[in-house]
């Protein structure tokens, strides 16, 4: 790489983390989290060149990656401390993935698409993020064997948090997921960034995070994809 190209991809970095700061991220572990991660790592080929800039990229199977402002939010509202064990459903690419596992213990991230679940886990295999692993399973009906996690993140928007996650989350576990609502006299919906607490005795209490736009989940695993 040219000393010219080196200097146009180090502002180009520096620009993406300016923006997940502006829109709002401050937790320094997580911003050192996705400065270490690569996006270009995990992005189609032909997008590489728009890697470290703050918008959504195509991925195949109609799926796309998140502004990683937007993903930033999601991941800080969590809350993750080194010891905690992490699902994450929706691999995508593997991105939010990558920067997951350098905030947790451990993460088991779930993908609908065997594709995209296939090549996620390759880029990981690759990276390396030794404590992250991609596996081809429904999210919103993970399999009793994966346990209990103390964080989970939803990457797809959803009208409730699915009984079958929130059995798994431990006690003083968070849920990070988006909500679509519909509003009296709105024809459309709105979504919200809401997280869920699971507190002493058991109890669980949400707080609503502010505005937010992902799109919606699918159930099941995909058959031909």
């Amino acid at each position: 790489m040219s000393e010219a190209a080196a200097r146009a991809a180090f502002e180009e970095r520096a620009a993406l983390l300016l923006a997940v700061r502006q829109a709002g991220v401050r937790d320094i572990s997580v911003m050192r989290a996705i400065e270490a991660a690569p996006r270009e790592a995990f992005a189609p080929y032909k997008f590489r060149d728009l890697a470290n800039r703050n918008m959504a990229l195509p991925l195949g199977c109609g799926q796309s990656m998140s502004r990683p402002a937007d993903l930033g939010r999601r991941i800080e509202a969590l809350r993750i401390g080194r010891g905690h064990r992490v699902l994450e459903v929706g691999t995508g690419s593997g991105y939010g993935t990558a920067i997951l596992a350098r905030l947790s213990r451990e993460v088991v991230s779930l993908e609908r698409y065997e594709t995209l679940a296939i090549e996620a886990a390759r880029r990981l295999t690759a990276l390396p993020a030794a404590n992250a692993v991609a596996l081809h399973a429904d999210g919103l009906a993970p399999e009793a064997s994966l346990g209990e996690f103390d964080r989970i993140i939803l990457q797809a928007a959803l009208d409730a948090p699915p009984a079958a996650l929130l059995r798994i989350l431990t006690p003083g576990g968070s849920l990070v997921y988006v909500r679509r609502e519909f509003a009296e006299g709105e024809k459309r919906p709105r979504q919200r960034l809401i997280k869920v607490d699971r507190i002493e005795g058991g109890e669980l209490r949400e707080t609503d995070l502010g505005p937010h736009s992902l799109g919606m989940a699918t159930i099941g695993t995909a058959k031909a994809l």
